[in-house]
């Protein structure tokens, strides 16, 4: 079972809270996997989190809606980490319309079917109405999925950003002012570097354009999956660090050192070499 940091649901704004996962990783530091709630007059749970942490997940979720009361779920992409409890968040919420799009579908039609009869097809450029706001469907800065998209709330100024904007956090942190600044400057740029090894490819200017689409957004903050909530002056910079990466020699990863690491740390035997 994964070890998680045991953290109530943060308000981002009115009517939005941040659902957080943060678990250690072998450094020390800690790594994120959030998702949000918009509780509006229609209530939106945006991605669903990893099934590894649903226990929590669904209590934290719990205490600020009601799931009979859910009428929407929107899955940003189909990774692992953001479809986690879709499965039992369909079955508790049966009033909900599930908001994805043929990508999603394609690539999870092997093994994952999802009930096309509850669902919509929305892709960057829609937009859905949620009763009390418009929820706008952009494309985030990075990505590492075709099917990624982002979530503007017109109404609260609050981008959801996927899996934009990641650093690691010394602990329980769910605001980046309340992040040390040395590891969020150490790991910015390497997390957001690996989930998007294409960026050593980019043109910088055409780079540089997609990112300023969302950026000039009338944003008043960013809460995303792998990374601390940002506001005011940190949007600005978040945004103009990410642009920065665009054409840089990709990071490597970490290998068989950081699995050895890992196993150690498991009390488990590193395998033989070949």
């Amino acid at each position: 079972m994964l070890e998680l940091l045991h953290v109530a649901a943060h308000e981002v704004t009115t009517d939005t809270f941040l659902i957080p996962t943060i678990a250690p990783e072998p450094s020390g530091a800690f790594v994120s996997a959030h998702t949000l709630v918009i509780r509006g007059a229609e209530p939106v749970v945006v991605d669903t989190g990893c099934s590894l942490a649903r226990e929590q997940w669904l209590a934290n979720l719990s205490a600020v809606v009601d799931l009979d009361d859910v009428r929407w779920i929107f899955l940003s992409h189909d990774d692992h980490d953001h479809i986690g409890n879709l499965d039992v968040l369909l079955e508790q919420c049966p009033q909900a319309t599930l908001v994805g799009n043929w990508s999603i579908v394609s690539r999870l039609g092997g093994d994952i079917p999802l009930p096309l009869e509850r669902m919509r097809w929305l892709d960057p450029g829609d937009a859905f109405d949620v009763g009390d706001r418009t929820l706008h469907l952009v494309r985030p800065p990075l990505f590492d999925s075709p099917a990624t998209r982002g979530l503007f709330d017109a109404r609260s100024g609050v981008l959801w950003a996927v899996d934009t904007f990641g650093a690691l956090v010394q602990g329980p942190v769910l605001e980046a002012d309340d992040a040390d600044p040395e590891l969020f400057d150490a790991t910015f740029d390497a997390m957001n570097a690996w989930n998007t090894p294409w960026l050593e490819w980019v043109d910088t200017a055409r780079f540089g354009e997609h990112v300023r689409r969302t950026a000039s957004l009338p944003v008043t903050a960013v809460a995303s999956a792998h990374g601390p909530v940002l506001r005011g002056l940190r949007i600005l910079d978040a945004f103009e660090r990410t642009a920065a990466l665009a054409a840089r020699p990709a990071l490597p990863t970490p290998g068989q050192a950081m699995l050895d690491e890992v196993l150690a740390t498991l009390g488990q035997p590193a395998p033989s070499a070949a």
